[in-house]
């Protein structure tokens, strides 16, 4: 499956902001796909996961009710939408896919082995 992030862009400290994958590909409805992140100077960090099948969500400690991931197998699309804005939001956010991944490994990014190119968010104070 192939996979592209868009979205991004600039956006002041409270505001919201919607990322959205496209896939492309059979079986979109077999992958959990999730989101990560990574400011500089940072490892890539988990933001938010929407399993296969059920759809099953899981979010990152820091999100704290923020962020709603969502999917639409229909059109093999997963949206992330953002709200409250922090600064250190700021990052490049990417969306990765893996075909029936354990609920275990959700958050672990060494078992995604579909990765888009990344979009950039920028939070201003």
């Amino acid at each position: 499956v192939q996979l592209q992030a868009s979205g991004g862009g600039l956006v002041q400290a409270g505001g919201s902001r919607r990322l959205s994958c496209s896939a492309s590909g059979r079986g979109f409805i077999n992958y959990t796909v999730a989101w990560f992140r990574q400011a500089p100077g940072k490892a890539r960090e988990f933001v938010s996961a929407v399993k296969y099948g059920v759809g099953t969500t899981y979010y990152g400690d820091f999100v704290k009710g923020r962020f709603t991931i969502s999917r639409d197998n229909d059109k093999k699309m997963v949206y992330l939408q953002m709200n409250s804005l922090q600064p250190e939001d700021t990052a490049v956010y990417y969306c990765a896919a893996a075909s029936f991944l354990y609920d275990d490994y959700y958050n672990t990014k060494r078992y995604y082995n579909f990765w888009g190119q990344g979009t950039q968010v920028t939070v201003s104070s």
